[in-house]
């Protein structure tokens, strides 16, 4: 630490004094906790899974997480991309993991993560044979979408989150204003690094506004233990073909997410575009974690839509900076009284904080298809794609006439939509109608 330099939070490597990468860690951690731990609450009470249980595979998907981000922030070989990336326990797999589980057994669907991991992970290690198909225009739509995929996740938290009895409430809709404004003005008035954090001073504020309008429950704090290691393989893993290839799809999926992010996270932030070796590492990095995930009882993880909003806003693109949030998540888990203090932050301060975020990424997106070029081309790759894929999913139920594998990868996703769409038209489409690919 005798090197570290304040400067360096703007810069790819070098050390950071903690008192100042340790609050802009938990920023990072703070932006997609909640988003990390809810896949598995959800498939654990659908699963019929019990509540010690439950609390194990809480526990053990914030390890997972702060072991994948270390793994992307910094690679082992060849898995991993050196980008500013934080890792978690993806929503995409959800439908297909509560599928599975309920069909044949929750062993089945460890089976299917530990086996599906394995093969994207090889797929990324052999990338350079198959990443020439996504061109330039097609990561841009992919980025793009995903933006428009994450507004309706920030509005619905800040409307208390969906499902929840008070959604739309009034005190929800102060807290998140509250919150949404203090991290506006706090930025505007604030110069160097305290306006890297005022994405924290907003969660802060909303914080405690909540806490004197009732809404933060600390109940859920009694009975915590101090310290707790984390189960290794709670499920006995089984194997089943047909289940395992409906994985696979959804590891497909993924993949075209952390396709997208990596390149908005190095077009964005590092004002470069994303070498062949870093988004081999990714994708690795997203598969084979994924596996150690199946080992831990959790369901996959991939790279987080949220923080790659965060870095783009913040410009904070430090490894080390981002690291000490991985670390923070990993204590979180062996420290359940910390993870659980932080699941009472409530969704309308998450809202308030995220929006923002979420709306940078279209922005991003933008710039991205802006430096493609809008040719006839292009604009017909770009307007076919989010049309049918942003509009299609928002109809789920015309997908009724499919089989439930093609609803479940297709029916809510648009990025997938998106991605698919954006190939099949890069490769049918002439290209000598443009000069800018």
């Amino acid at each position: 630490m005798k090197n570290a330099k304040s400067e360096n939070i703007y810069k790819l490597e070098g050390t950071v004094p903690l008192a100042k990468a340790i609050p802009v860690g938990l920023q990072h951690i703070l932006a997609m906790f909640v988003a990390n731990i809810t896949p598995i609450m959800i498939f654990a009470s659908v699963c019929g899974l019990d509540q010690s249980i439950s609390a194990r595979l809480i526990q053990n998907a914030m390890i997972v997480a702060g072991i994948g981000t270390l793994i992307q922030l910094h690679p082992l070989w060849k898995i991993g991309s050196g980008l500013p990336i934080v890792m978690g326990i993806s929503f995409t797999f959800l439908n297909t993991a509560i599928f599975i589980g309920t069909s044949y057994s929750v062993g089945t669907v460890i089976g299917c993560v530990i086996v599906g991991g394995i093969i994207e992970g090889l797929l990324g290690l052999f990338a350079k044979y198959w990443m020439r198909i996504i061109s330039p225009i097609v990561a841009a739509t992919v980025v793009t979408a995903i933006g428009f995929s994450l507004l309706s996740v920030g509005a619905n938290s800040f409307a208390g989150g969906q499902g929840a009895a008070d959604f739309g409430a009034a005190h929800n809709w102060i807290v998140g204003t509250v919150t949404l404004l203090s991290c506006l003005i706090f930025s505007i008035l604030t110069k160097g690094y305290l306006k890297v954090i005022s994405i924290l001073f907003g969660l802060i504020v909303g914080y405690v506004l909540s806490i004197f309008f009732g809404m933060v429950d600390f109940s859920v704090l009694k009975g915590t233990g101090i310290i707790a290691l984390p189960a290794i393989l709670p499920f006995k893993p089984e194997f089943n073909v047909g289940a395992i290839l409906s994985m696979v799809v959804i590891y497909l999926v993924s993949a075209t997410e952390t396709i997208g992010d990596s390149t908005a996270v190095a077009e964005t932030a590092l004002k470069r575009k994303i070498t062949e070796k870093e988004l081999s590492g990714s994708l690795a990095v997203d598969g084979f974690v994924s596996s150690i995930a199946g080992l831990f009882g959790c369901t996959p993880i991939t790279s987080f839509s949220q923080n790659i909003g965060l870095v783009a806003m913040t410009k904070v693109v430090n490894r080390f900076t981002i690291g000490t949030g991985a670390v923070i998540m990993i204590l979180a888990g062996v420290f359940p009284m910390f993870g659980a203090l932080l699941t009472t932050v409530p969704q309308a301060v998450l809202g308030g904080c995220t929006i923002m975020m979420f709306g940078t990424i279209v922005v991003a997106g933008f710039q991205l298809l802006g430096r493609c070029g809008y040719t006839p081309r292009n604009t017909t790759i770009i307007a076919l794609s989010l049309s049918i894929g942003l509009g299609f999913t928002q109809c789920s139920g015309m997908f009724s006439i499919f089989p439930k594998i093609v609803q479940s990868v297709f029916a809510e996703n648009c990025v997938a939509v998106v991605f698919v769409l954006a190939i099949i038209l890069n490769l049918v489409l002439p290209k000598d109608s443009t000069k800018s690919e």
